[in-house]
């Protein structure tokens, strides 16, 4: 299991010194989709090249011109890229197939999908990289999490790695780590804490404890 730490309510030199805090904890940062909506792929550029040990996602959640958009990303640093799983098949592929001739990997994002089964099989067979789950803020605020969606998920996906994101913290973590996703996607978990270095080890323990049990 990797532990990424997902980035949306900060600018490039804030973003900068929370990673540097946590960099020993993390495996992926994710470049959220508020900062580059401001920032642009500069975001993206600058997080790479001040850790280039750290896998960076750019979370651009494509939905159309798909291998335009992920060579775009691609450019500025990402090693992987995010489309929504309700995009069309032929982006789903355009994506995909740009990522492979680059050297990238794609991440469905499943936010706002509602067969979860069914779509996660056609995404398992156009060759996605890693299939996520994911509540959205919104969603969030009425109580809803994506541990249920996870399980079906990991029932269906054969090839790709699964993903999840939306809430995570470190006291729901523990059912997380049961249903053993490839990735777990923590944000606010980690940047709201005072002492986030803190939060960043113990997550990454939990992890840890979780892979080996």
């Amino acid at each position: 299991m990797k532990l990424q730490l997902a980035l949306d309510l900060v600018n490039i030199p804030e973003a900068i010194e929370l990673v540097k805090e946590v960099e020993q904890y993390i495996d992926i940062v994710e470049i959220g989709t508020p900062i580059i909506n401001i920032e642009g792929h500069k975001a993206v550029e600058a997080i790479k090249s001040a850790f280039p040990k750290l896998e960076v996602l750019a979370d651009i959640k494509i939905m159309d011109a798909a291998g335009y958009e992920v060579a775009n990303a691609s450019n500025a640093g990402a090693d992987i890229v995010t489309i929504l799983g309700q995009a069309e098949d032929a982006s789903i592929k355009g994506a995909v197939e740009e990522a492979k001739k680059l050297g990238k990997q794609i991440l469905v994002d499943m936010i706002a999908v509602k067969d979860i089964k069914t779509r996660a099989i056609e995404l398992d067979e156009l060759g996605a990289d890693y299939i996520c789950v994911h509540t959205g803020y919104d969603l969030q605020a009425e109580g809803k999490d994506s541990l249920e969606d996870l399980r079906t998920l990991k029932s269906v996906v054969k090839n790709a790695k699964t993903a999840i994101a939306g809430g995570i913290k470190l006291e729901t973590l523990p059912e997380v780590i049961k249903v053993q996703p490839d990735l777990i996607i923590v944000g606010g978990g980690i940047t709201s804490k005072d002492d986030k270095k803190e939060a960043a080890a113990q997550i990454q323990q939990l992890i840890k404890v979780g892979v080996t049990a």
